[in-house]
């Protein structure tokens, strides 16, 4: 039977972490994993993670289901994160996943029973595994211009043409923000730009939401998510615990389904548990525990917020550090742009070939299409990659 099973092409962002692994240089540099990393190349635990499960080891009494969806408080309290008061609470559909590629996926889902004619407009370029889930399901995908290789900022004049071209019943898929693979994002003027043309063609727009307080904080991160849920009748929020609680391993997302009223609301929210049932039925609950214990109790939260401001921080400390770097090295400003960017990635914009040379020639390692981790990085590191970045010619 499972001979004739064909295979399927390697991930290259694993391939790295071998060939990486393998590399005996002292001086290598690894820019290619997205995971956030401290200055000693660690991926801490957080303390406020530390204390809430050492309560809930106190406390905790079953590990019993919680419920398809999920635990209702875990729901309650990532909404409030996320959203705030944008919308009533009683138009929101939710359900726990394993993930924010867990949220994706039922979103993808949800989409594909709800209209299975719909197209979904991707930004140019996008996270490798939305392509590749799409691609999977087997439904439509329409790219649409986000990334100028020349300003390594936002083309957005052609976003905008691209995104007109939609039509009601399609999925217009946002990056809230810290957008990766580039790190540039779209400003407040240019985000109430792309609500009006999603008001205007009447596609329903998804968020992908998955470094909530790595950008610009927590609240200014989730502002064009809110101000998006506010304006259009309905959308979909995936959300991701990996990273800005850092608990990857745990497997903890939110996917939010925002509808015109309660109403549509119960269907959704039916739609979202039969979703999981058929998938993996009851989702993870360890990290979405932790996490409401976090949301809900001052001193772990303030904790928590203190910890994720020091990480946001660090990496736009390690941005700065590296513009600099480059400015003196190359005596111009055109790296300025990496100062600009927000999040944990930033896109180079040079070609598969330059990078190839700088993992040859300078152990420096990053995705072939520049895609670059500002978090692994640190204040010794930055300057071997300042100089390697020089001597290619990016």
């Amino acid at each position: 039977m499972f001979e004739t099973l064909q295979a399927q092409p390697a991930d290259k962002i694993l391939a790295l972490v071998q060939m990486y692994r393998d590399d005996p240089r002292a001086t290598k540099v690894d820019l290619g994993v997205g995971v956030y990393k401290d200055a000693t190349g660690l991926t801490p635990v957080m303390r406020a993670i530390k204390s809430a499960e050492h309560l809930l080891w106190e406390q905790q009494d079953t590990k019993v289901y919680t419920g398809l969806a999920g635990d209702p408080a875990f729901a309650d309290a990532m909404i409030e994160l996320v959203l705030g008061d944008a919308v009533p609470r009683d138009t929101i559909a939710a359900a726990a996943t394993p993930g924010g590629t867990g949220a994706v996926r039922q979103a993808f889902e949800m989409i594909q029973m709800a209209r299975p004619e719909a197209r979904v407009f991707v930004s140019d370029p996008t996270w490798p595994n939305h392509l590749s889930i799409l691609k999977y399901l087997n439904m439509e995908m329409v790219p649409y211009r986000y990334f100028d290789d020349d300003s390594r900022g936002v083309d957005f004049d052609g976003m905008i043409a691209d995104l007109k071209t939609a039509k009601k019943g399609d999925v217009v898929l946002l990056h809230g923000c810290c957008h990766n693979p580039t790190g540039a994002n779209l400003n407040a003027t240019e985000w109430d730009a792309v609500i009006e043309v999603l008001l205007q063609t009447g596609a329903t727009p998804m968020i992908d939401i998955a470094y909530q307080g790595f950008g610009d904080g927590l609240q200014e991160d989730a502002a064009a998510t809110c101000k998006l849920a506010a304006a259009v009748p309905e959308c979909l929020i995936a959300a991701s615990c990996s990273k800005n609680f850092g608990i990857y391993r745990e497997r903890t997302g939110l996917l939010m389904a925002v509808a015109a009223n309660a109403a549509a609301q119960s269907l959704n929210q039916g739609t979202l548990a039969f979703l999981n049932r058929q998938n993996f039925s009851f989702p993870p609950d360890h990290g979405a525990r932790l996490v409401t214990m976090i949301l809900t109790d001052d001193a772990l939260r303030a904790d928590w917020m203190a910890e994720l401001e020091d990480v946001r921080q660090s990496m736009l400390g390690l941005r700065t550090q590296l513009a600099g770097e480059l400015q003196r090295l190359s005596g111009s400003d055109r790296f300025g742009f990496l100062s600009q960017h927000r999040g944990m990635f930033s896109r180079l914009g040079t070609t598969p070939d330059k990078v190839e040379e700088l993992r040859v020639k300078h152990g420096i390692y990053m995705v072939g299409d520049s895609r670059m981790n500002i978090a692994g990085l640190n204040a010794n590191s930055v300057p071997v990659l300042a100089q390697a970045i020089i001597a290619v010619g990016v």
